[in-house]
């Protein structure tokens, strides 16, 4: 391996560890809901909306990411999300409402910079053939730091560690993060605009948002990120608790099964793919096993199948999700890779962001915004996720084929 292939491995790689800290981060609030609703001085549905909050910053500043890393290079740009999100949790370990709503915003906006920031990095120095492999072994660094938000940090939580103590010291090794990614990230020539910078990004997503591939690719990836995002990393545990009565560290547990799932899902359907030479067979396979899946986790005796069974299999199933990722580098230039993830990106997590505050009103709604939430609440609050999972299996017909086994015919 040369040298230059040598630092690209280590670049990716301590990009995907940072993806793993903001991802830690991002999954974390669902196991300490109380602790947070007791310091903020919120209900359980108001902490669901501060925390969707992380939202708002992940969604517009994906187009800042993609476009940034395609005019400065990733050294410029990654090492100073890490610090954004450093800062965030700092400022989100006040207790304080208004400044933890601003650091929950940063830790969104910076940590947006840890995906696209590591599927830039392999795009441009690792093998076409290989694209979906890397981007699926990207999302695994991410859901694994998903899997330890929950089963890590709940036992912490109920071990006696101060919530503010834990995200205390999350943002110092944020800051801590952010210095390493400057010294360890190769400088990469980047070719000199002839339009200024501002008029060169925006002919840059006016190719990529009249893609109508690209938009096929946004929605798919949201309606299948939202069971993940919204239904476990932000009610999975309670919904446990409240429509099954399982003790807080079981149900720790079993929600952390779901991003358990992607870390095994993600990399294994990216491989498959690749191996198959094909994208959509894939994406609808893993669509249809994670529908149903997610019709069992709401309506089916949780008895039937064994307690975890069911997260694990939807976690993997919905790791088909990434392979829009890989769709929307194939289906656009390849000098506009980082602008293409940064606008799938965007399209995927303003899904989250939009509907995070609807389904948390719909639940208060239908529990008359009751303190005990029970079981038929969360059928009707997130059934409309079923239909979502429904449409994006539609829309999977439409999306034109981009595996290497359609572009050597």
């Amino acid at each position: 391996m040369s040298k230059n292939a040598r630092l690209a491995v280590v670049a990716w790689l301590l990009t995907a560890v940072y993806y793993f800290y903001q991802y830690v981060m991002r999954s974390s609030p669902a196991v300490m809901i109380n602790q947070l609703s007791e310091a903020f001085g919120l209900s359980a549905l108001g902490v669901a909306s501060m925390v969707g909050i992380f939202y708002y910053g992940y969604s517009p500043f994906s187009l800042v990411a993609g476009a940034a890393l395609d005019r400065l290079g990733p050294r410029k740009v990654i090492p100073i999300g890490a610090i954004i999100v450093g800062v965030g949790a700092l400022l989100f370990s006040s207790g304080n409402y208004t400044a933890g709503s601003v650091g929950r915003f940063l830790q969104g906006a910076g940590g947006v910079f840890a995906l696209i920031g590591a599927i830039y990095i392999a795009s441009k120095n690792f093998p076409a053939s290989r694209a979906a492999t890397m981007i699926g072994a990207t999302q695994m660094f991410g859901m694994a730091g998903g899997s330890a938000g929950q089963f890590a940090v709940g036992p912490m939580i109920s071990g006696g560690v101060p919530w503010h103590t834990f995200w205390l010291w999350m943002g110092i090794a944020g800051l801590a993060l952010g210095i390493v990614l400057w010294f360890m990230i190769p400088s990469e020539e980047i070719p000199k605009q002839k339009e200024d910078w501002l008029k060169s990004a925006a002919s840059a997503f006016k190719i990529v948002f009249k893609n109508p591939q690209s938009i096929l690719c946004g929605a798919i990836a949201g309606l299948l990120f939202i069971p993940t995002t919204i239904f476990d990393m932000v009610w999975g545990v309670r919904f446990l608790q409240d429509a099954h009565g399982i003790d807080y560290g079981s149900a720790v547990l079993r929600s952390a099964s779901v991003p358990f799932g992607w870390i095994i899902g993600c990399p294994l359907l990216g491989f498959i793919s690749d191996r198959i030479g094909r994208r959509k067979p894939v994406i609808f396979g893993g669509a249809t096993v994670l529908l149903v899946c997610l019709i069992y986790i709401l309506f089916a005796n949780s008895n039937i199948l064994p307690p975890f069974i069911p997260g694990l299999i939807a976690g993997i199933a919905s790791g088909a999700a990434m392979l829009t990722y890989t769709v929307i580098k194939e289906t656009n230039p390849s000098h506009l890779s980082g602008t293409a993830t940064g606008v799938i990106n965007f399209i995927n997590f303003t899904f989250s962001a939009l509907l995070s505050p609807v389904f948390a009103w719909i639940l208060g709604r239908v529990s008359t915004e009751g303190s005990q939430m029970e079981h038929i609440h969360y059928q009707i609050a997130f059934l409309p996720l079923l239909f979502g999972v429904a449409l994006a299996i539609i829309l999977t017909f439409k999306l034109k084929e981009t595996g290497t086994a359609v572009r050597k015919t």
